[in-house]
Formats: C-alpha cells, sequence, structure tokens
C-alpha cells in the first residue's frame, strides 16, 4: 500500500484520523493525548471471541493503561446495552471510551459516554440529549469498513419495547480521534465485508444525490463511491487482501465524511423501519431495496447518478441515459457480493409491509431523498422485493 496513504491524516480539523496498518499500537499514546491514562473500551461478544478485543488490551496492558471493557452491545444496540454500558462506564469512573467494533458498538458507544457525562439520563431519553452535557471523550476504532459512525456525532440505537429508533446526537460525543487500521479488518467474513461495504456504497451515493449536498460533500462521496466501487469486489473475493482492506476503509471513511455533511436519503430510511422491525443487519436491509429506490429517485437526480456513473468507471453509455448506466452498474456489484434477498426472507410478513412504509415516510433521513415519496410509494417498492 502506498506510504502515501498512511500515517496521520487531515480531513476533518475537529477530528485526528490516524490511517494505515499497525496504527493501532498507537493506541496509548492517543489516549494520553486526550489527558487520559484509563480506558473504557466497548465492544462485543464476537470481537472478543475472535480475539481482536484480545489484540487492543494487550497494546494497553503493555503500555499500562488501566482499562475496563464492556462487551454486550448487540448486532442492533439496544437502549438496553447502552444503559447497561453507561452504568458499568460509571462505575469505572473518568476515562477516555475506547469504541471498538463496527457501526453498532461505535453507536452504542456514543450513547454511554453521553450518558456517563448526564448521570440521571437514560438512553430512552437520548433524543432529547442533543443540548445535554458533555459526555466523555472517545476514540472510534473501527473493524468493518462501511458505517462511517467514526466521523460524526450522532448514532441510531433501538427502543425495543417502543420498536422505535432512537437517535442520538451530540457534540461531544464525536470521536475526537478515528483510528483506522485496516489489519482490524484481516480475515472479516465475506458476508459482513458485503453487508458492510453496501452500506459504504450507499452513504455515498445517497450524499450524491441529497437535497444537502455540497461541493465539499460531493467531493467526499465521489471519491468514496471511486475507491468502494474498485475496492470492495476485492476485499470480499479475498478477506485476506491488506490493499483491499484498507482502500476499502478508507473509502468508507470518506463516504462516512460526506453523510455527516449532506445526510442520507430514502434506502436508509426504509432500512432504518425494516431494521426496527424484523431486526434484519442494516447492510442487508439496505441491498433489500437499494436498486429499486435508486430507480425511484432517478428522475430527480440525474446529474448525482452521472457522477455515480463517473466514478465507477463507466463508459458513456451508447444513449447517453447515465442514470440507469449507474443503477445497472449497483445492481452488477450488489449481486455479485451476493447481499441482496428478498423480503420475505428477511422475516417481512405482509402485515408489516405498511407498518414499514409509514416508518420509512416518518424517519427523518427520508426527507434528504432528491425525490420525496408517499407512503403508497414506499409500499409499491416493497411489495416489487418481497
Amino acid at each position: 500500500m502506498g506510504e502515501s496513504l498512511t500515517g496521520q491524516l487531515t480531513v476533518d480539523p475537529t477530528c485526528r484520523i490516524e490511517f494505515g496498518p499497525g496504527r493501532l499500537t498507537r493506541l496509548p499514546d492517543l489516549i494520553a493525548s486526550l489527558g487520559s491514562d484509563r480506558a473504557f473500551v466497548v465492544t462485543d461478544r464476537g470481537l472478543r471471541a475472535a480475539g481482536i478485543a484480545g489484540q487492543v488490551l494487550k497494546v494497553l496492558d503493555a503500555a499500562g493503561v488501566e482499562h475496563a471493557v464492556y462487551d454486550g452491545v448487540g448486532a442492533n444496540p439496544s437502549t438496553g446495552n447502552v444503559d447497561e454500558g453507561a452504568a458499568r462506564a460509571r462505575e469505572f469512573g473518568p476515562a477516555v471510551v475506547v469504541a471498538l467494533g463496527g457501526g453498532s458498538v461505535l453507536d452504542a458507544a456514543k450513547g454511554i459516554s453521553l450518558l456517563v457525562g448526564n448521570a440521571d439520563a437514560a438512553a430512552a431519553d437520548a433524543d432529547a440529549l442533543w443540548e445535554a452535557l458533555d459526555g466523555l471523550p472517545l476514540i472510534a476504532v473501527p473493524t468493518t469498513s462501511g458505517t462511517g459512525a467514526e466521523t460524526n456525532g450522532f448514532g441510531v440505537i433501538e427502543d425495543t419495547g417502543a420498536r422505535r429508533k432512537v437517535y442520538i446526537g451530540h457534540p461531544s460525543v464525536k470521536p475526537r480521534i478515528a483510528l483506522l487500521d485496516p489489519e482490524l479488518t484481516l480475515g472479516l467474513p465475506a458476508r459482513i465485508t458485503a453487508a458492510t461495504g453496501i452500506d459504504a456504497l450507499v452513504h455515498g451515493i445517497e450524499s450524491l444525490a441529497s437535497r444537502g449536498a455540497n461541493p465539499v460533500s460531493q467531493a467526499y462521496a465521489t471519491q468514496a463511491v471511486a475507491m468502494i466501487g474498485r475496492w470492495l469486489p476485492r476485499a470480499h473475493a479475498d478477506g485476506s487482501d491488506l490493499e483491499a482492506r484498507a482502500q476499502l476503509m478508507l473509502g468508507a471513511h470518506l463516504a462516512g465524511q460526506a453523510l455527516t455533511i449532506s445526510g442520507l436519503g430514502l434506502v436508509h430510511g426504509i432500512g432504518h423501519a425494516l431494521t426496527a422491525h424484523t431486526g434484519t443487519p442494516h447492510g442487508v436491509a439496505l441491498a433489500a431495496v437499494l436498486e429499486e429506490v435508486l430507480e425511484f429517485g432517478a428522475p430527480a437526480a440525474v446529474d448525482a447518478y452521472e457522477r455515480t456513473a463517473r466514478a465507477l468507471r463507466l463508459d458513456p453509455p451508447a444513449d447517453g441515459d447515465w442514470a440507469r448506466a449507474a443503477v445497472d452498474a449497483v445492481r452488477e456489484i450488489s449481486g455479485a457480493l451476493g447481499v441482496k434477498q428478498p423480503l420475505r426472507e428477511l422475516g417481512v410478513r405482509p402485515d408489516l409491509l405498511r407498518p414499514i412504509a409509514a416508518g420509512a415516510v416518518a424517519d427523518a433521513v427520508t426527507r434528504n431523498a432528491p425525490r420525496q415519496p408517499t407512503e403508497e410509494e414506499v409500499l409499491r417498492i416493497l411489495e416489487a422485493v418481497y
């Protein structure tokens, strides 16, 4: 991998970015740079079992960094996970929160950080904490390439009792440092590489098409789509390809930078609703409706889809229809990854279609979609992929 892409990067002046193989060894120094010698590690049991959490704890032990671990984050993090983790963190005391995992862990860690700074708060109240007291400082160490959660101060958790998504948001829980070490993604199962990679690709495309797009978000998103489109298939085919893993991780990070500026759209609106009702993993939920939503939005996103097609290095279409070319290319990428499934195979009963459509229309991200859908239009999209 080219040395020019490793080391400390300056992308967002409010977030220090450490990128490159082996950067995990810098973690103790990064914790110290935030004025602490104590770490509260938030992760999940899968990463414990895989030995990845052990790698991090070994680095902390060798440097004499006192630490505690909460590994109870679920695949779709719940308010219960965040409340439990916050209770552990309060008991441990002042520390830097180290979020080690995919988007679920990073989102939960943001909630835990924020609750520790607000002693009487509970995770179900997170929607009302956007102007709360500061949370603990946070270092994000992603172990997948997709969510871009290391780039921003917001996250999504599930209130399982109310069957709704709770949006966490506060400037203090935007990671102070993002440690992007692609070695932590080596050997990631192909199905997870596919699901998280599709998430990253959608971040790039929806950022280009978003009503909130501007020249800065377009620059990030265009580069992200180019990198993800090139390197995701290779990383999926060979999980040990460090070059592909590194390039994909950086592309996903740039997609996260884009969405933080522009916002997302209807693919994510439906994805959030689908996950809330069925527990479907986020990237799989997005893939289920991706091409159909792109087709729906195409009349209002011609320029954005042309940018997408050019970023994917497509030849100029003979009929000049760049939007169709972009959608077809995305369909080809998704198909090669084997990530798209009919809704009925994801546990969606016929009686859930309308509630999912209603949830998608009501979701905050849908407001950024280039073409605003009605509930009936979303229902037709869902029926088409059932």
